[in-house]
């Protein structure tokens, strides 16, 4: 008995069981341990099992857990930190930055004259709700478009419902009410930290600027310009307030700065206030002289961009394409319902401003198939041009010619690399206008029906229909636009136009669908008005789309940009799939610079009134450290925004300035018989 009472308190406790325990211990009851295990050291097993497994959930919590608790410690040293640290680390490694421009003004002597107006491009603008379906309750007047985006994580297919127009009127879908934000804050920044109008804002208080000096004409940016009159009276809202504020100033007139699509906008506006009511404002034809000194476009695209066509054709751009390139199908699969790049067509085809941006002019502007306004230029700095040779080695050591490789701009869209680069004596198309649609067993499928892009009802024939044309160029890309979306293009014929007028005094060109074409209306008859094209300059920027049709899917969008095209050379402008030109990374130098180099220079059919025009061009210069920002000698589209350079010439013209007094001080290239030259 003494022997069992020694054993027992030696023993471990059991272990758990995954069963009920009491029938272990029924069992074990009165059962005498044999004398092999009376000698034997008690067992660590059942220790062992007690242990918890790792697992791949405890692996993955523990890393969220890691990552926002670094994020909430850095975010509690930056607000902790004095407001001068960033600058002084910065000049500690950078050296002393200099004022901002601003700053130096002020200490120049310039002060407020000129109020100002701030024009936002598409996408810029804040968004917010005032009336939608039940899957957006609670966010009345909370930003569906810019801020943090929150909505567009939490119920996805809700926001995209809401940011939607309706497909056939181009205006509010039923019960549904999107309205822009007002004020300042409608496009100071884009989102936390990333500024936009900020920069230049907060340059202008420093010489005196303020809320009454300054005004942000935000406007709906899906909106075709006139449904923008049409449904919320902007342009009527614009001109009281440029009135206004001519009068409230001492009878200065008013300095407009637009941006991006703003540049477009704004030259509707300047029609639409002259013409004659119920279309136009009722103005008449000396309301710009009278309230405008000076329209000072920034990174204006007004002969279109041609990432507006790929867009609108698969949805894509450069970095689209690259990431469908990374990640195979995940953009269009069906994984978790999500089918983001059709969502995303959906949605960006009923925004009809976006149809203002497709190449203006034709292949008299952009080229055709043998031609094109960039022949002969650089890609890049320190690249031969096209028309030039290179003497290279082979391994021998002796000096072989090697041809750079020929880049034909004015082919907007090519069905392959070859054909791309072939002579067009060789390219053999097939007409497509004609082309019957063939059928797609999409139409049955439910899902495919839950998101209509229009691609559902161009059909296998369709598509090859599209394919076989091969190579498509501004006059072309057109018709193809109409071809596979024609709802899209029938809302947007009404809107605007694109081509080159013959005779601008014809009754036809009063027509507001004209207005926004820079080639088919006149400039405003305002001899006083300076009109300035400012924009940077060399970034690559996307000018035409090497394409392929998709992997057969019922549902899938059927093109898209075929990344695998490459050019031959490391420094090649044929990148993923795109050709790349200079210009701002979103608007070739072509389409920014034209108009105010040669179509309005001087008095000219589109300029009557002989209003003075300059260009200035800033050329990027990337941030040296991270510490910079985004840097202030930025020529990307948006970064330009806080170009030190551009923002002190707009101080210098609001200030009272006049572009003769500022024009030598930037370095101005243009385009003339396809060469680009110092003026």
């Amino acid at each position: 008995m003494s022997l069992l009472r020694r054993r027992k308190q030696q023993q471990p406790p059991p272990p758990p069981s995954d069963g009920d325990g009491s029938d272990h211990d029924d069992n074990d009851k009165g059962k005498k341990p044999s004398s092999s295990s009376s000698s034997a050291p008690p067992s660590k097993e059942p220790t062992r099992r007690t242990k918890a497994k790792w697992s791949c959930v405890d692996s993955c919590c523990w890393l969220v857990g890691c990552v926002c608790s670094a994020w909430w410690l850095l975010l509690f040293l930056y607000n902790a930190m004095p407001a001068s640290f960033p600058q002084y680390v910065t000049e500690a490694i950078t050296g002393p930055l200099p004022d901002p421009p601003g700053v130096k003004l002020q200490k120049e002597g310039l002060r407020v004259k000129h109020p100002v107006v701030f024009v936002p491009g598409i996408v810029t603008g804040g968004l917010e709700l005032w009336e939608g379906h039940q899957c957006a309750e609670g966010l009345f007047r909370k930003r569906l478009w810019g801020g943090t985006f929150g909505d567009v994580y939490k119920r996805p297919l809700c926001w995209v419902e809401h940011m939607s127009l309706d497909n056939e009127t181009g205006l509010d879908k039923p019960g549904i009410r999107v309205r822009p934000v007002t004020g300042l804050v409608a496009a100071d920044y884009f989102v936390p930290g990333y500024f936009v109008w900020a920069v230049l804002i907060a340059n202008l208080a420093r010489i005196g600027y303020e809320e009454k000096t300054m005004y942000m004409a935000a406007y709906d940016w899906r909106l075709s310009f006139q449904n923008t009159e049409v449904r919320d009276q902007t342009l009527s809202r614009i001109k009281s307030n440029i009135e206004l504020m001519v009068a409230t100033n001492g009878g200065n007139r008013v300095v407009v700065i637009p941006h991006s699509m703003g540049v477009l906008y704004f030259l509707h506006f300047m029609k639409w206030v002259e013409a004659p009511p119920p279309m136009g404002g009722g103005g008449g034809p000396n309301w710009c002289e009278k309230h405008i000194k000076a329209v000072m476009n920034i990174g204006g695209p007004f002969l279109g961009v041609p990432k507006a066509v790929a867009g609108l054709f698969s949805s894509e751009a450069k970095d689209v394409a690259v990431a469908r390139a990374i990640a195979p199908d995940v953009l269009d699969s069906d994984f978790l319902g999500l089918q983001t790049l059709r969502h995303l067509m959906r949605m960006t085809r009923t925004w009809d401003s976006t149809m203002s941006m497709i190449p203006k002019g034709g292949d008299t502007i952009w080229g055709n198939l043998d031609w094109s306004p960039e022949d002969g230029l650089e890609c890049k700095a320190k690249k031969h041009k096209t028309n030039d040779t290179n003497d290279s080695k082979d391994t021998n050591g002796e000096n072989i010619e090697v041809q750079p490789e020929p880049i034909n701009y004015g082919r907007l869209v090519s069905f392959g690399k070859d054909v791309a680069e072939a002579p067009s004596s060789e390219i053999e198309q097939i007409e497509f206008r004609d082309a019957v649609k063939g059928n797609n067993i999409a139409h049955s499928n439910t899902s495919c029906r839950e998101i209509w892009t229009e691609y559902q009802e161009l059909g296998w024939g369709g598509i090859k229909a599209v394919a076989d044309y091969k190579v498509y160029t501004a006059s072309s890309v057109i018709d193809l636009l109409h071809f596979v979306a024609p709802r899209m293009m029938q809302r947007g014929n009404v809107h605007f136009s694109y081509g080159i007028a013959d005779n601008l005094d014809d009754p036809k060109y009063q027509h507001y669908k004209y207005w926004s074409n820079p080639l088919e209306t006149k400039l405003p008859n305002a001899p006083d008005m300076e009109i300035f094209s400012m924009y940077g300059v060399g970034i690559p920027t996307e000018r035409a789309y090497v394409y392929k049709v998709a992997p057969q899917a019922e549902c899938n969008i059927p093109f898209r940009i075929d990344t695998s095209a490459e050019g031959g050379e490391e420094n090649s402008c044929l990148k993923g799939g795109v050709y790349l030109a200079d210009g701002d990374e979103t608007v070739p130098v072509l389409s920014a610079g034209y108009m105010c180099a040669k179509g309005w220079r001087g008095k000219t059919r589109f300029n009557p009134a002989s209003s003075k025009t300059y260009v200035r061009e800033y050329s990027h210069s990337p941030p040296s450290t991270l510490l910079e920002g985004r840097g202030t000698q930025s020529g990307a589209h948006v970064d330009i925004m806080g170009n030190f350079a551009l923002i002190e010439d707009i101080i210098r013209i609001a200030a009272g300035a006049t572009g003769e007094e500022i024009e030598a001080t930037r370095f101005i290239q243009i385009y003339s018989n396809g060469q680009r030259k110092s003026n």
